[in-house]
C-alpha cells in the first residue's frame, strides 16, 4: 500500500485516464502485479472510502500458508482496522478477479456496499459465473456489483502468469 500512498487521498477524478471505476481498479491491478512479483496468484483489491483507499490487499496463501489469505480478505481486514469498525458501510471494493464463496461471504459480513471486480472467474466465481451470492434474497445484506472493468487487462494477468507457471 505504502507505494501508492500519494495518490490515496486523491480525487479519483484528478487520476489519469478513465473512468472512475477503472481509475480505482488500476490501484488493484498494482497489488496484483505485486502478487505476481511474489509467485502468488496475481489478484489484487482495494477498499475506497470517502475518495480514498483504506486499505489494500493482494494474495498472499503461499507466503502465509494461510488459505483464507485472498486479496480481498486483507484488504477487508485493513479497511476495518483503518476504520476501526467492521462494518465498511460507505465502502466500494475492487479487484481484480470476481469473488469466490469465502470472499463474497466476508463481503457480506462487512456490510460492503459495492464491489467493483475485474475480470470474471468461471470456476470460482460467486458474484455471477457459479452462484450469485450478492442476489439471493434469502441473505440480510445487499451488494450492488459491478463486474468486467478492465477485465481484458485483469485476466491478462493470469492468464501469463499461469502460462509462465506451465512453461516452467
Amino acid at each position: 500500500m505504502d507505494d501508492l500512498e500519494d495518490h490515496f487521498d486523491a480525487d479519483p477524478a484528478s487520476l489519469p485516464g478513465g473512468r472512475p471505476h477503472e481509475r480505482w481498479m488500476r490501484f488493484a491491478l498494482e497489488e496484483a502485479r505485486v502478487a505476481a512479483a511474489e509467485d502468488e496468484v496475481p489478484v489484487g483489491a482495494i477498499v475506497v472510502a470517502g475518495g480514498r483507499v483504506i486499505g489494500s490487499g493482494h494474495n498472499q496463501r503461499e507466503q502465509l500458508n494461510d488459505p483464507t489469505a485472498h486479496a480481498e480478505m486483507i484488504a477487508l481486514t485493513q479497511a476495518a482496522a483503518t476504520l476501526g469498525s467492521w462494518r465498511l458501510e460507505g465502502c466500494v471494493l475492487y479487484v481484480t478477479l470476481e469473488p469466490c464463496p469465502m470472499c463474497a461471504g466476508g463481503i457480506l459480513q462487512a456490510r460492503v456496499p459495492t464491489v467493483v471486480w475485474g475480470a470474471a472467474d468461471p470456476k470460482a466465481g460467486a458474484v455471477e459465473s457459479l452462484y450469485r451470492l450478492f442476489d439471493d434474497s434469502r441473505l440480510n445484506h445487499r451488494v450492488e456489483h459491478v463486474g468486467g472493468v478492465l477485465a481484458d487487462e485483469c485476466g491478462r494477468i493470469l492468464t501469463d502468469f499461469f502460462r509462465g507457471k506451465r512453461s516452467t
